[in-house]
């Protein structure tokens, strides 16, 4: 929002009206110094073979329409990847496994993601992060999830009326997820469901709309070269989300 404080800028998060104006925001935050040191960091230093790129470097926000029936919520973008290209799962290995799985059941209408003018689209789908600048090592804190949380606060509330159904890549956002969720009133489930992949828990709005919600593996490569996660099992993931938001759209 223009005036905001850059380095307070989550507190505004509550007062923005609609997605583009909570992903103008995000992109737009300097609340974390380690983090705003190390996405800037990468962008001076770059890996080789993207030496002649000029990286964003700043806050990704998420990627997607905004009235989208399911959510996907990672860690954090990659220093090479997101905090390179600008977008959300873009320009890194973990990216490359996530859209080859939401284009082969439709979700995508790309398999190969590169920057942000490569054309392709979310079908219904929306990705965003419980922290969204790209921490080092890919392991943000504990104080700078916290810091961070207000944004996924929001989108959450912005896209209560359209989301059908939440699917969660990792243990830390799974953990991001739930503690949001538990703040900001939601009922969760006691004692808060432990993640595990195809965990499914249904949560409930205090108006009384209920979401379920799905765990999955990460898309990071140690969990992909390992086979923890195959294209299949990613696919069924995705696949249970389709149905789930199918279903629930025909019931409304």
């Amino acid at each position: 929002m223009a005036g905001e404080d850059p380095e307070n800028a989550p507190l505004a998060a509550g007062n923005t009206q609609s997605i583009a104006e909570l992903d103008c925001l995000v992109s737009t935050c300097r609340a974390c110094p380690r983090l705003v040191a190390w996405r800037e960091e990468a962008a001076r230093v770059k890996r080789a073979a993207y030496r002649d790129e000029e990286y964003w470097a700043r806050p990704v926000p998420g990627f997607g329409p905004d009235d989208a029936e399911i959510l996907v919520v990672g860690l954090a973008p990659a220093a090479n990847g997101g905090n390179r290209t600008g977008r959300m799962f873009t320009g890194d290995r973990s990216g490359d496994v996530l859209f080859a799985a939401l284009h082969a059941v439709g979700l995508a209408t790309g398999a190969h993601p590169v920057s942000v003018d490569d054309g392709i689209e979310l079908v219904n789908t929306r990705l965003t992060a419980p922290v969204h600048c790209a921490p080092p090592a890919n392991k943000p804190t504990s104080e700078e999830r916290h810091r961070c949380a207000p944004y996924l606060s929001r989108e959450l509330e912005l896209l209560r009326q359209s989301a059908k159904v939440i699917v969660v890549l990792g243990a830390f956002g799974w953990q991001a997820l739930f503690t949001v969720l538990t703040e900001g009133g939601w009922h969760v489930p006691r004692p808060r469901p432990r993640f595990a992949h195809g965990a499914q828990v249904t949560i409930t709005h205090p108006d009384g709309r209920a979401i379920p919600v799905l765990g999955c593996y990460h898309v990071s490569p140690h969990n992909t070269f390992t086979g923890r996660l195959t294209p299949a099992m990613l696919e069924n993931v995705f696949l249970t989300a389709k149905r789930i938001a199918e279903s629930e759209r025909t019931v409304a």
